[in-house]
């Protein structure tokens, strides 16, 4: 079983009672607007999503859960849209309880899992999508080293407004290059 450990966190297979637990604990921040609210969510779809998981896994997407040392599942974190051929793919995330937030497990998920995406699993090219107002996401993912490509202009809409949606994208000579320079500056 895949098992990716980090320094807090690990990313591990989801299983049933998983997808339950982020799908019950699932917070939305009115206050830092992130992403679309999926209003009506019920726990019964809890099982089609998990079966949709396992039909699909390492064919279109890879779903990893964000777990803390303890065990404590905290979040998802995926590679979608997974196009074999090209070697390239989008990355998503999401932390489920607003207390978990902010304190560098996301940050850390990903570069767990872009080291897994580049070396492991092939991948050249990594792509994500953030509304204009998730500036948290904004962060980190350029910190990861992704590079903002296009605006989508008022793409979104949600809470009756129009939203700008960011596209960024990682390179693997991106990545490399990156990773290289961390490791000249801390010797």
């Amino acid at each position: 079983m895949l098992k990716l450990q980090g320094e807090k966190i690990y990313l591990g297979a989801l299983e049933r009672d998983d997808c339950k637990k982020t799908w019950e604990d699932a917070e939305y921040d009115f206050d830092n607007i992130t992403e679309p609210l999926d209003i009506g969510r019920s726990i019964e779809k809890v099982d089609e999503w998990f079966e949709h998981l396992k039909k699909e896994h390492g064919n279109s997407h890879i779903w990893l859960g964000i777990f803390l040392k303890n065990g404590t599942i905290i979040g998802v974190i995926h590679l979608h849209d997974i196009d074999k051929k090209n070697r390239s793919c989008y990355l998503g995330m999401n932390i489920s309880k607003l207390e978990n937030r902010n304190k560098g497990y996301g940050k850390e998920a990903v570069k767990l899992l872009l080291e897994y995406s580049f070396n492991n699993y092939g991948m050249e090219r990594i792509s994500a999508t953030t509304l204009e107002t998730n500036i948290s996401a904004q962060k980190s993912l350029e910190k990861s080293g992704f590079k903002l490509e296009g605006i989508e202009r008022k793409s979104v809409y949600f809470a009756g407004k129009r939203f700008d949606k960011f596209r960024y994208g990682l390179l693997i000579e991106e990545y490399n290059k990156k990773n290289i320079e961390e490791a000249q500056t801390s010797t």
